[in-house]
């Protein structure tokens, strides 16, 4: 078994490998007291020389790149003098490494040149600590997130490495950044190699999830490289759900040494096939990272990690409509721009319009400003409770309101009401909509929640109808059901 695998909550008819899950505890008396003496005796220590080396490799990082621009930095390679300071700042990093306790990493196979193979793609990426990779590669450019660029300090040792940049919420940059990963891999100026996490975030190491085609663009060679940390005690891992990033560290300081295994395996050249398909090429290098690792491949994203953390804040089941819905709306921009948000803060009315006919996939279509294409009608026909062809408009953008707007399952319900303005009453159809959609609830007329004379639901009902029911744990529970007649 891998270090740091873990078997999801959720059962189905077999277990099935949790990617995003870690579990780290100090579960002996030895262990304990083992940390707690090394905190007061090491860590200072450690801490102090760590802190006074990574002053130290930024130091040289502003001395490298002072002069340039980031049009400078975008459009050539630095110059021999620059690299060499570069280079100096690489073995700073890596002596502070070092005294995070990673004092031997044992390193296996070959590092092809730059000619051999433009690309590198390292997997599992499990951790910040992956940054030992970068290191022992030497002369590499990666491929990072802009928001890495705003860290104290690691952003300025980040945009030393000429960084290629994601801009992970803007579906538009895509382009930008495959044209730049292309720009890279076949110009004839004397670039570094371009160093890529394929799978682009971190994992429990437990499998590989799916690698992104993007860096498989150029169809140039690439040499995998992959990660191993055989450690009885697993610090390194940083993932959604888990411990966070001062424990991670708090741990590693006070462990006597860690281990890190780096493997360099062949370069792999791509078929004729694997160049005219970017996702073919990315499909058969993660095959083959897998089998070097002894771990299954899982088709696991990005999005996905974006689903398990809403799931988990506002505590609905993870494979209800609602979350479904939200994994579509990222792919078609939707998330990120807040169409829907502006459409209900532009035109309210929206919320109680076209409630008696619906809409088309069409028109929802034109309203949300995206194409009709397969991933709209994914979502069109999640949004049915039937087979009428129209969607409630009104139960849609408050759906998808309630998701976006809250951190807690009772607010969800609260702002659910609330959207509808002074009126801030539901329907028991409407109620019974969004239930189905964020609670997996059959689509029926009613729920017994008290009405008022007209009809509706206000809030204040469906509040004290859910403190009736304190055994459904409403916002805190994800088999919470209310019951619909």
């Amino acid at each position: 078994m891998m270090n740091g695998q873990c078997l999801a909550a959720e059962k189905t008819n077999k277990d099935l490998v949790n990617p995003f899950v870690h579990h780290l505890e100090l579960t002996t008396t030895y262990e304990k007291i083992k940390a707690g003496i090394l905190t007061v005796v090491v860590l200072p220590v450690r801490l102090l020389v760590i802190v006074c080396l990574l002053v130290l490799a930024w130091l040289l990082a502003c001395v490298g790149l002072m002069g340039l621009s980031e049009a400078d930095l975008q459009e050539r390679p630095l110059t021999p003098w620059r690299r060499t300071v570069r280079g100096v700042s690489g073995v700073v990093l890596r002596c502070m490494m070092f005294f995070w306790g990673f004092h031997w990493v044992h390193v296996t196979g070959r590092k092809a040149s730059r000619y051999c193979a433009p690309l590198i793609a390292v997997a599992p990426h499990s951790s910040f600590f992956d940054i030992l990779a970068v290191l022992i590669i030497g002369d590499c450019s990666v491929v990072t997130r802009t928001e890495n660029l705003d860290v104290p300090i690691v952003g300025k040792l980040i945009n030393f490495t000429q960084p290629v940049y994601v801009w992970r919420d803007d579906p538009n940059s895509r382009q930008r950044t495959i044209k730049q990963i292309i720009d890279r891999a076949t110009s004839s100026l004397d670039w570094s190699q371009v160093l890529i996490f394929p799978e682009g975030t971190c994992t429990n190491r437990s499998c590989l999830i799916t690698f992104k085609p993007g860096a498989f663009y150029p169809g140039v060679p690439v040499q995998p490289v992959i990660l191993r940390y055989p450690n009885k005690l697993d610090t390194v891992t940083w993932t959604w759900e888990g411990p966070g990033v001062l424990k991670l560290m708090w741990l590693t300081l006070v462990q006597p040494h860690s281990n890190c295994e780096i493997e360099f395996l062949p370069v792999y050249r791509p078929s004729e096939a694997e160049r005219r398909d970017p996702k073919l090429y990315a499909e058969n290098v993660r095959q083959l990272m897998a089998r070097a690792l002894g771990v299954p491949t899982l088709d696991y994203t990005y999005d996905d990690c974006q689903l398990v953390a809403k799931s988990n804040l506002l505590h609905i089941p993870r494979s209800c409509p609602a979350l479904n819905i939200y994994k579509l709306r990222i792919r078609l921009g939707l998330v990120r721009n807040q169409r829907e948000e502006k459409l209900v803060r532009e035109q309210p009315e929206l919320l109680c319009s076209k409630a008696e006919v619906g809409v088309t996939c069409e028109q929802l279509a034109a309203l949300l400003g995206v194409p009709t294409d397969s991933t709209l009608q994914e979502l069109f026909s999640l949004l049915q409770p039937d087979c009428s062809g129209r969607v409630d408009l009104g139960c849609y953008l408050t759906s998808v309101l309630m998701v976006d707007r809250t951190h807690s399952g009772a607010h969800m319900w609260e702002t659910a009401f609330h959207l509808w303005g002074d009126r801030g009453r539901l329907s028991p159809q409407q109620l019974a909509a969004l239930l189905r959609l964020t609670q997996q609830l059959p689509t029926e007329r009613s729920i017994d929640v008290p009405t008022d004379q007209d009809g509706v639901i206000s809030y204040s009902n469906f509040e004290s109808f859910m403190k009736m029911r304190p055994e459904m744990e409403w916002g805190n529970n994800n088999n919470a059901r209310p019951k619909v007649d």
